[in-house]
């Protein structure tokens, strides 16, 4: 056996699946892991040079992956107008006074990151805006990218006014004469697609940076872009990435999602093949790969555009006539599943309402039917609402449940803008991840940053406690849509390795698998289940070397 570069010691090891192993030890040699063995064994593994981590009690794990993000956006959002750490409406509007007073060259004021549960019915005014930048185009984006706010002035360049129709995928919030009031949801964002400033390739390459650096530091080593392709609101990655890659600075792996436009065809399919193909012999696949498809179902529940198998209700209660959007209709989604399978993509679903669940079910059920057995992977996310019809479907149909588990409690945009306008009894049907995992559902699972945190630690927390630290709610959904630590760990590292089609050489731990690897102080599988969130991550290891040091981040920080 060969003498260790790297051996980890002193620690419990988790896997990637099952309890974490006790009294073990695990050799690193050059990129890959060389052995685990008992610790009684290692002093055959330790020469002069050996790099020897005691880990302290600490936990030993497989890196964490991400199966839903948006890195370059958030990275950009970093970087220009943030509003994510905003604590109110006031706090936000004074970060937008402090960014223009301090960028003022820039002709518009770009960013995002607001929060719908600060502002009345979740529409921020045009008029917030106006009082501290007056004079440039302001347009932020909400923190969940499914809302716009923008100033009038921004709304007069677009030739945006009361006699322009909502989007057939999005709509205006409007004042009592119909003039926009300053909230833009859902494909009403695009409006501003002729005036808005194109994305600038150099900050869009500073913000992927940006972001890996970030995410790195969570214990993130691989994710899935869930938006590659020729959308506006957000800044197409694939340059960024291609960038990284030549310059060799890109230190994680990628699979990207390719947008699917809404309004297009089958047409796409071919496009998004040849594309594949194309970066396939660019650019190494353990980098970077775009075989997977993003498909955006419906829109989310919080503006009403989530589809839903029962009406919304109004302000007072009452039934409504709107069920929500279905993006793309169904046929289309059902034909192009299975064009995109037949072609060896994979498929991305936004799924938040329990009919854009059971339309994106149908259309790989079609898929399954037309072409037999895959290994595509296809996988939904979000399944913030699912039938209890349509659980066992998942394990049925192959497909993955893509959890966003941070989502999973109770919090003021859930329970002031979502559940008093569902149906009787919803709240029971919220994020069913217990249900889709006793039904026998793989799951993987992801953050949609920089929709909210991308911590792995805190989205684990939630899923196992169904509820966010310190609170006095009871379990959203109830206590047994809980999922046990085993699960949650399984679904970050190892099931989100498998919708990546990385889980031949990454999200466990095992003998030849690359040294992807992050180590959690506390031990969280030691902690009581509602400190799970006092695990942080130590360090991050990519390919056998230190990517990430905490204490040396430390060190840096008070420099």
């Amino acid at each position: 056996m060969a003498v260790a570069e790297v051996l980890f010691t002193g620690g419990r090891v988790f896997t990637g699946s099952g309890e974490p192993l006790t009294g073990m030890s695990v050799a690193v040699v050059g990129e890959r892991i060389a052995a685990i063995v008992p610790d009684a064994a290692i002093a055959e593994l330790v020469g002069p040079e050996t790099r020897v981590v005691d880990l302290d009690g600490a936990l030993l794990a497989p890196g964490f992956q991400d199966a839903h993000i948006h890195p370059v956006g958030g990275g950009m959002e970093l970087l220009q107008c943030d509003l994510s750490e905003a604590e109110d409406a006031a706090d936000a509007v004074e970060r937008v006074r402090r960014y223009a007073d301090e960028n003022p060259d820039e002709p518009w004021i770009l960013g995002g990151g607001w929060s719908m549960d600060h502002f009345p019915g979740g529409a921020p005014l045009r008029g917030l805006l106006d009082a501290v930048v007056p004079d440039r185009p302001v347009l932020l984006l909400s923190r969940d990218h499914h809302s716009t706010w923008a100033n009038t002035t921004a709304i007069a360049l677009a030739r945006i006014d009361a006699d322009t129709s909502d989007p057939v995928d999005g709509r205006i919030e409007r004042e009592a004469d119909g003039t926009p009031a300053g909230t833009f949801h859902e494909g009403a964002g695009e409006l501003f697609t002729g005036v808005r400033p194109p994305h600038d390739s150099e900050l869009a390459y500073r913000g992927l940076l940006a972001a890996q650096e970030k995410l790195i530091a969570l214990g993130i080593t691989g994710w899935q872009d869930a938006a590659v392709g020729a959308i506006s609101i957000i800044a197409d990655p694939l340059d960024a990435y291609l960038r990284a890659v030549r310059e060799g600075r890109l230190q994680v792996h990628v699979t990207g999602a390719q947008w699917w436009e809404r309004d297009g065809g089958l047409e796409q399919v071919e496009h998004m093949t040849a594309r594949r193909d194309a970066i396939e012999a660019l650019v190494p696949a353990s980098r970077l790969t775009i075989g997977a498809t993003k498909i955006m179902v419906d829109g989310v529940a919080e503006n009403q555009t989530a589809a839903m198998l029962t009406p919304y209700k109004d302000a007072d209660g009452h039934a409504t006539h709107n069920c929500g959007l279905s993006f793309v209709d169904p046929a289309l989604v059902a034909a192009a599943v299975t064009a995109l399978d037949a072609a060896g993509m994979q498929v991305h679903f936004h799924a938040l309402g329990d009919r854009a669940v059971r339309e994106a079910l149908d259309a790989v059920a079609a898929a399954r039917a037309a072409n037999g057995p895959s290994d595509a992977r296809h996988h939904l996310a979000h399944l913030q609402v699912v039938d209890e019809a349509d659980v066992p479907r998942f394990a049925d149909a192959d497909a993955v449940a893509n959890m966003q588990a941070l989502w999973a409690t109770h919090e003021a945009q859930l329970d002031e803008l979502t559940l008093p306008f569902l149906r009787d009894g919803a709240e029971a049907r919220q994020y069913p991840f217990g249900d889709l995992a006793r039904a026998g559902a793989r799951l993987a699972a992801g953050s949609d940053w920089p929709v909210s945190s991308a911590d792995p630690i805190d989205a684990i927390h939630i899923a196992v406690n169904r509820a966010y630290p310190g609170s006095d709610r009871p379990p959203l959904g109830g206590a047994h849509q809980r999922l046990d630590l085993v699960t949650a760990m399984t679904a970050y590292t190892s099931g989100s390795a498998y919708v990546n089609h990385r889980d031949h050489d990454t999200g466990h731990i095992r003998e030849g698998y690359l040294a992807n690897l992050v180590v959690l102080s506390p031990d969280p599988f030691s902690l009581p289940e509602e400190d799970i969130h006092l695990a942080t991550v130590d360090s991050t290891w990519i390919q056998g070397r230190p990517a990430y040091d905490r204490t040396a981040a430390r060190e840096r920080d008070f420099a």
